[in-house]
């Protein structure tokens, strides 16, 4: 059974939006994130992913390979 959940990051080091496109793009990726909705003005992050497939350590060190800083908002 999945438990999918709605959670805020906070990111650090984004420019741009493409920034935050390439943020979206990379969590997408990982298997359980449904979505990724990433925010340069805000310098925020809104993801809905499955807890039974991806952990939160997961999500962190993907935004760190991506080139930047991310802590969950919680």
């Amino acid at each position: 059974m999945s438990k999918v959940v709605k959670r805020k990051l906070k990111i650090e080091g984004m420019h741009c939006t493409s920034c935050a496109m390439n943020i979206d793009f990379d969590l997408e990726d990982l298997d359980g994130v449904k979505v990724a909705k990433t925010n340069y003005a805000k310098q925020e992050s809104e993801i809905e992913y499955d807890e039974e497939k991806v952990k939160k350590d997961k999500i962190i060190e993907t935004v760190k390979k991506t080139g930047y800083v991310a802590q969950f908002i919680d």
